[in-house]
Formats: structure tokens, sequence, C-alpha cells
């Protein structure tokens, strides 16, 4: 098998993951390919992404260091095993290397942390409102890209909605829910949208108000497997969003989404009445700007 030219941000990680046991146990490269059994190349290869690495030998490694877990090693040569083949890989030559990063980690998630300060999150975006924002945002594409994109965005969402979907938690700034995209009705489609993916019992939507504290100012989404320490943060950006998944930056992201989801409103209870909320909770603001849109 060949080196990987562009190996994908699992293949990466794997390979991050494969360097930290090796350091956690005290081995320089050239002791862990005897322990493996491996030429010092390989493992420089392996710990680059470039190529796998066999369970057994992967196990050999493990071996060397104390306290690692089995649930962690079992879920650690999953990664290493996985083909990275899914629904996303049709899209391979439509969108950037990093959105399709990020549709293989949501579809391996237990659960999904994301927090949006100026849009409404792409897994709760309508068809309309996901078109008008690239259709008018600032990256010159093709009208066949931008249509491509938008297909990716909404097959993204059918993660919510199959077996096993994730916990999910949103904070949305109140900013995100005034953006009026040119046509009234694709706001108030949208917040209604927002209220029915609410209802979902494992999605928890959350508003942070005007009123709050001031607002953390990038997106970013936290991305659970069932093993904690495998998971990502990514944080967005206009061009390349930037993959974390060392300890301190999960740690950091998972503090301050704490934070958010604290100083933010109730979360959106859709299925209790009216007058059972409270003035200020997040379906109050939700219902107090899609009324007049109605």
């Amino acid at each position: 098998m060949g080196l990987r030219a562009n190996p994908t941000y699992r293949q990466r990680r794997f390979g991050a993951e494969v360097r930290r046991l090796r350091e956690q146990a005290g081995l320089t490269v050239s002791e862990a390919a005897d322990v493996m059994g491996m030429r010092q190349s390989h493992v420089s290869n392996v710990e680059a992404g470039r190529t796998p690495l066999a369970p057994e030998r992967l196990r050999a490694l493990a071996q060397t260091t104390s306290g690692t877990r089995s649930t962690y090693l079992e879920a650690l040569i999953a990664m290493g095993e996985a083909r990275g083949k899914g629904w996303w890989s049709t899209y391979r030559s439509a969108v950037r290397p990093s959105l399709l990063d990020l549709a293989e980690l949501e579809a391996g998630a237990g659960r999904l942390l994301c927090y949006e300060p100026m849009f409404i999150p792409g897994l709760l975006q309508t068809r309309e409102y996901a078109a008008a924002i690239h259709h008018e945002g600032y990256t010159r594409e093709t009208k066949r890209q931008r249509d491509l994109a938008v297909d990716f965005r909404l097959r993204r969402q059918q993660v919510l909605h199959g077996n096993g979907p994730p916990r999910t938690h949103l904070v949305v700034h109140e900013a995100a829910l005034h953006v009026s995209l040119g046509r009234r009705s694709v706001m108030r489609d949208q917040l209604i949208r927002l209220i029915e993916v609410s209802r979902l019992p494992h999605v928890t939507v959350q508003v942070l108000p005007f009123a709050g504290p001031v607002p953390f100012g990038t997106s970013f989404t936290v991305v659970e497997p069932e093993v904690e320490e495998l998971g990502t943060v990514v944080v967005s950006h206009v061009e390349n969003s930037l993959y974390l998944g060392d300890a301190d930056a999960l740690a950091r992201y998972h503090a301050t989404f704490a934070r958010l989801s604290e100083v933010a409103l109730p979360p959106v209870g859709a299925a209790a009445l009216p007058e059972a909320h409270a003035v200020k909770d997040s379906l109050g603001i939700i219902q107090r700007l899609l009324y007049p849109l109605l």
C-alpha cells in the first residue's frame, strides 16, 4: 500500500494518538519501532497519518504504557481501521476536505456541542436559509458549487434523525435570529424549523440574549465520540476550519461552552404551552421574532 498524499483528519488524528501513546511511554521512534516490529520510517509515516497500523502492533505499543484504558484502545483501533467512506464520499470533488472531515466526525458522534454567534447552525438550517447564505456570501462560487454546498449541508442534518442520533446541545446568539437574508419568508420558515427541531428529545436549543455578557466571537463545535478523549473541537473559519484534538483544547472549549450555556436563556421547550414559559426564555425570544413574520 502506498503512502497517502492527503490524509484525512481522522487519519491524521489516529497518527497523533499513536504518537501520544509513544511519548507517554517515553519511547523514541526507533524504540517504538522495535516494540512493534517495524521500521522506524514506518512509525514516522503512521504518526503523520500517511499509512495505517495493524491492531496487533498498536496493542504492543499500548502495553508499554500504564493507564491505557481498554475502551480507549479499542476505539483507537476502530478509528485506525475505519474505511472513511460514507454518504460524504460522493461529495469529494465538490466540497472542501475540511467539510468532509466534519461529516465523518458527526457520523460517529455520541454528543455534539455547538455555539453560533451570527447564523443558525448548519444542522438546523432550512434549504432556503442555507441557499441565501451561500448565494449572498463573500466567497466566489459558481451556481453549481453553491447548490452542491447547500445539498451537502442538508445531507449532514440527517445525523439528527437516524438511528442512535448524537445528543446535541446548541447555543445560538440572539443576533443570529435577526438576520433577514432578504425575504421575510426565509427567516419565518427558519425560526419555525428551529422550534420544530427543538422538539427532538436528543436536541437542546438555547438562545444567548443581547442583554447577556459579551458573546464569545467565534463559532465552534465539540464533536465527541463515545470515548471522550478522541473528541475534536471544530473552530469555524470562512476558508478552512481549525480542527483541535489535544486534551487542553478539548477542556478549554468544554469550559467555554459550559459558561455560554450557563448565561444563555433556558432551553426551548417547544412541547409546553406558551403560558407555561417564563417571560424571558429561548422559546419566548424566537416566538417574539416570529409573530411579525407570520
